[in-house]
């Protein structure tokens, strides 16, 4: 991701981040893949690292990495928002 796009994301997802309550953003620095889905990442990072994804792969692969990119932008929100709150 460049860092005019990552720049972005961070802009679009700062309302979000401004709207977290506490017992929210705990749950969202919580989240987690379930075990199938981390397999998944994990099998597919893998291949990726080896060069073996085909290109569904390659796309399914891409769109986890975007997802994974987002909950990180709102995790990193969460942090600031608990501590903020715990600031005060």
């Amino acid at each position: 991701m460049s860092s005019a796009s990552a720049q972005l994301l961070d802009r679009l997802l700062d309302p979000i981040g401004k709207a977290l309550g506490p017992d929210v953003a705990q749950r969202v620095l919580d989240l987690r893949a379930d075990p199938d889905a981390q397999r998944r990442i994990d099998e597919l990072a893998d291949k990726a690292n080896e060069g073996l994804l085909s290109p569904d792969e390659r796309g399914e692969y891409e769109s986890l990495l975007a997802a994974a990119t987002v909950i990180g932008v709102l995790q990193a929100k969460a942090r600031v928002a608990l501590a903020g709150r715990n600031a005060d």
